[in-house]
């Protein structure tokens, strides 16, 4: 095994760096060891004006808890994720190399409990949703 960790951004020489991979390691997955200035202080599905119509079965307590990504944070590999814009959500995969567009209101799985999730992709089943049918 090795002790160098590989590292996209000096795959190639330095003054050529730039030019041949100007995006090297945006949105590779490094855990816990970059910033993610994105999760602090988002925005949540109850401050945009717009999702908050758009789901009004929705507590507002519910709806805190769905945080919303600012516009131009890229989206890490292979993170699931949905975008509020069309609703029912549908799920997608990130691939690493997209952004938040300014008229998207995209939602990180890994950051909203699976009930409330499956309520945000359409699921009706109760089981799977919390909520007691009426």
């Amino acid at each position: 095994m090795t002790d160098r960790i590989y590292r996209p951004e000096e795959k190639h020489p330095e003054p050529y760096q730039q030019d041949l991979n100007p995006d090297a390691s945006k949105g590779l997955n490094w855990g816990l060891a970059g910033p993610h200035p994105e999760k602090g202080g988002a925005r949540t599905a109850k401050d945009v004006k717009e999702v908050h119509a758009m789901l009004s079965e929705f507590a507002d307590d519910e709806l805190e808890r769905v945080p919303i990504l600012p516009a131009g944070t890229r989206l890490e590999a292979n993170a699931t994720y949905i975008n509020l814009r069309e609703l029912p959500g549908k799920e997608f995969t990130a691939e690493g190399k997209e952004d938040v567009g300014e008229d998207d209101y995209i939602v990180p799985k890994s950051e909203v409990d699976y009930q409330l999730w499956n309520r945000l992709i359409g699921v009706t089943n109760p089981e799977r949703t919390g909520v007691k049918p009426k």
